[in-house]
């Protein structure tokens, strides 16, 4: 009778062969410890920014902090105790205060306004040229007077513009009743450093429009003044707003150059700031200024608010 070896079951492996030694079982992984390693766990890696958020609350927390608590405190004159009080957030928003930051407002609405607009028509300028020669000069030049403010800029006009100003003497500006030491001096000295800022920041939006979308504009028989209004427009509309948002938070935190073109004459937050932060306040309010300083950076943190879906947006479209 034939030898019937027993066929072994389905899925139950090889079968062993007499005489050989048996499969030694894996061993476990211990890379990095005794436990073994699970797969596609990752290293803790969040210790590498510890000094990153130390920083940030070094720098930024706590001047942060003594801001918003000195800007809810008042000292008694009297005994020198501190308590908290809403009379700096108040007083910062009424009177000659309120007057000063309205001033910085409009200050900054308008100048950002201009600068986004002319800013604009040379950065389009630039970019349709047929010279690249003159996009080199026109990029290098803005790149440098758009860091070009403050104290420096604010006496170049003063040589230049003012009452005895080389350009004012040789036209004859004073008899036309220009002062540079007023409204529109400060529009004239904010625009020499924010329309070169402008052109910077909407070149790279200029050049993403692509030639392919006005050539099938054209094979569809629009005319240019139709691209721009229905194609190029709304696609740089998110592109200039931003542009724009950032001229507007450029004027209302500039200081130096108002400072010294025009001082006290010109109602504007920041140099009502600086003054109460030298001690023209009144007796018990020496923490005005940091109430001021809290209004900006609210105003501050509205404008980051509407910046940054717009720069969201316009990268759906150049990025």
């Amino acid at each position: 009778m034939p030898d019937q070896t027993a066929l072994p079951a389905p899925g139950a492996g090889p079968v062993p062969v007499a005489g050989a030694a048996a499969p030694a079982p894996p061993a476990p992984d211990v890379r990095g410890g005794g436990a073994p390693r699970r797969r596609g766990a990752r290293p803790h890696r969040w210790p590498v920014v510890v000094p990153f958020f130390a920083f940030l609350a070094v720098c930024f927390g706590l001047p942060a902090g003594t801001m918003v608590y000195g800007a809810f405190t008042v000292l008694d004159p009297e005994s020198g105790a501190s308590r908290f009080s809403t009379e700096n957030v108040s007083g910062s928003l009424s009177g000659a205060y309120a007057t000063g930051l309205t001033g910085s407002v409009e200050l900054s609405l308008f100048t950002a306004l201009l600068a986004t607009v002319i800013g604009t028509l040379i950065a389009q300028a630039v970019v349709t040229s047929p010279r690249p020669a003159l996009r080199g000069i026109v990029v290098s030049a803005s790149g440098v007077l758009a860091n070009f403010s403050g104290a420096p800029l604010a006496f170049a006009f003063i040589a230049t513009l003012g009452t005895t100003g080389t350009v004012t003497q040789l036209f004859h500006l004073d008899r036309t009743g220009f002062s540079l030491y007023s409204f529109t001096g400060l529009v004239l000295a904010y625009l020499y450093f924010m329309v070169p800022l402008m052109v910077v920041t909407v070149l790279p939006a200029l050049d993403g429009l692509r030639s392919q979308w006005q050539e099938a504009a054209a094979s569809c028989g629009a005319t240019r003044g139709q691209y721009w209004r229905h194609v190029g427009i709304p696609v740089l509309t998110p592109s200039l707003l931003g542009g724009a948002v950032l001229m507007f938070g450029t004027a209302f935190a500039s200081h130096a150059t108002a400072a010294v073109m025009v001082g006290s004459s010109q109602p504007l937050i920041t140099i009502q700031i600086a003054n109460a932060l030298n001690g023209n306040v009144l007796v018990g309010q020496e923490n005005l200024a940091l109430a001021m300083s809290l209004n900006m950076v609210v105003i501050a943190l509205l404008v980051m608010a509407v910046q940054i879906p717009l720069q969201r947006r316009s990268a759906r479209w150049f990025g």
